[in-house]
């Protein structure tokens, strides 16, 4: 095989495994709860320490890729991810754990920010850029569709900790085929790291997070919350100043001259904020209310994420005849469609009864995830790929963790474990409300910003001088 065929294998295996361990972690937090004795707040951390870690740190990520070395940075993330991995298998407490799930969702920052501007340096041409984006889509969907399903076979068939141990070989392979096979790549122009900005997004986030993680527990009007939020309030008003001031900024405002790349992120952020965020409570939902066993709740999430795999990959050639923002609007009005489906599942429901809004919303994910990848790098000059890679996962990432806190406050999450069932599933359904309203305005303003001209998957990057001037 060439280089740029070991390099799809490098980038598409990493990124499984560190999407992987978004979705596969969730069938596994009741046994997580039993053996740890956590509580629903900390559980609610083994999701959010690893993508707010994921969020705030890959935009520094793809700087620091673009300057020292792509491929050496990627190498340093698979390092960080599969010894974080380890970490996690082997913790004894919850606080181990969060803290273990914190440093790997460093190493997939790193990963992430690099992944999809390796595949770029890897594949120039239109045409085979867009089939290797075809495929990296297409992996996304993977990793979401058995996710759930590998997290439940290995929790039922052995423990929790191998949903985390089943990384050491997949990221040592992945390791080898980096150093061995993968070319190295630089922008040479690359700043440097913006600190100033990476310390106010970072506390910007976390202190949003916590307050909302927080709010039902210690009363939304509390001194302590209030300050946690005005904090955050501060501190991004603050990280977007110094982004404007910075000579060398790690989000380059820019990039949002041009609609379509404001847009795209806009997209990505309400999907991330709506349905993969809800992804843990209706999971909790069918082992917590319904009884379902983990390897059970695995399999109900089948015959949907089938479906999704099956479109992401004719995707590709959708986005031949059909512009992507309709790919992505029609995408992402499924997906809230599917939410309010899901309101159709009570206390009392059969397992089935969450298909419909499954299938649904899964075959808008489906068609979403190719075509809103391709506008993501195609509205950012080739050569600050890594950057524009970056702030699309920031704002992928930052939507979980955001979408988690957010929606959870909306459910009162002690009658998951031995309360008040149907109290759980009024709080569910007023969150799945909330996710697919968020859904549907993404899909309508995403249809109003991004740019008819990405009517194809092989558009190219725009040249530095046309990112302004990029049409709505």
């Amino acid at each position: 095989m060439t280089r740029k065929w070991w390099t799809l294998i490098a980038v598409s295996a990493a990124t499984f495994m560190l999407l992987l361990d978004i979705t596969v972690v969730n069938v596994a937090l009741p046994a997580i709860r039993a053996d740890l004795g956590a509580s629903f707040s900390d559980l609610q951390w083994v999701i959010d320490a690893y993508a707010l870690s994921l969020a705030a740190l890959v935009l520094a990520a793809g700087s620091l890729a673009d300057r020292l070395g792509r491929r050496r940075v990627f190498s340093f993330g698979l390092i960080l991810f599969t010894g974080a991995s380890l970490a996690c298998g082997l913790a004894q407490d919850i606080t181990m754990l969060n803290t273990a799930r914190a440093v790997q969702g460093l190493g997939a920052a790193v990963m992430f920010a690099v992944s999809l501007a390796l595949l770029a340096h890897a594949y120039p041409g239109a045409r085979e850029r867009a089939g290797a984006f075809a495929a990296y889509g297409a992996t996304i969907g993977a990793s979401f569709a058995v996710g759930p399903l590998i997290g439940g076979l290995l929790t039922s068939g052995l423990d929790w900790q191998w949903i985390f141990l089943v990384n050491l070989p997949i990221g040592l392979f992945c390791l080898y085929v980096t150093r061995r096979y993968v070319e190295e790549s630089r922008d040479p122009r690359s700043p440097g790291i913006d600190w100033p900005g990476q310390i106010t997004l970072t506390a910007g986030l976390f202190l949003l997070v916590l307050a909302l993680l927080r709010g039902n527990d210690l009363g939304w009007t509390s001194d302590a919350i209030l300050a946690e939020l005005l904090g955050a309030v501060v501190a991004l008003v603050a990280f977007v100043i110094i982004e404007s001031r910075v000579r060398e900024p790690m989000l380059p405002l820019k990039f949002f001259r041009n609609p379509s790349f404001t847009g795209v992120q806009i997209a990505a952020f309400s999907i991330s904020a709506s349905f993969f965020a809800v992804f843990l409570y209706t999971t909790l939902y069918l082992q917590q209310i319904l009884g379902l066993s983990a390897i059970e709740a695995g399999l109900v999430y089948l015959p949907g994420t089938m479906v999704m795999l099956f479109v992401s990959g004719a995707t590709a050639q959708l986005l031949a005849k059909v512009p992507a923002r309709t790919v992505i609007s029609i995408g992402l009005g499924m997906v809230g469609v599917g939410m309010m489906l899901f309101t159709l599942a009570d206390v009392t429901s059969s397992w089935w009864i969450v298909l419909p809004g499954e299938l649904v919303a899964l075959i808008g994910t489906g068609l979403f995830n190719p075509a809103v990848t391709n506008v993501a790098l195609s509205s950012v000059p080739m050569e600050q790929s890594g950057v524009g890679a970056g702030v699309h996962d920031t704002f992928r990432q930052a939507g979980i963790a955001v979408g988690v806190a957010a929606l959870g406050a909306l459910i009162p999450a002690e009658n998951a474990f031995g309360g008040n069932p149907q109290a759980y599933v009024d709080g569910l359904h007023d969150a799945l409300w909330a996710g697919a309203a968020l859904a549907l305005v993404g899909a309508v303003v995403a249809g109003k910003l991004i740019s008819k001209r990405y009517g194809t998957a092989a558009e190219m990057p725009p040249a530095e001088g046309e990112l302004a001037l990029a049409p709505a």
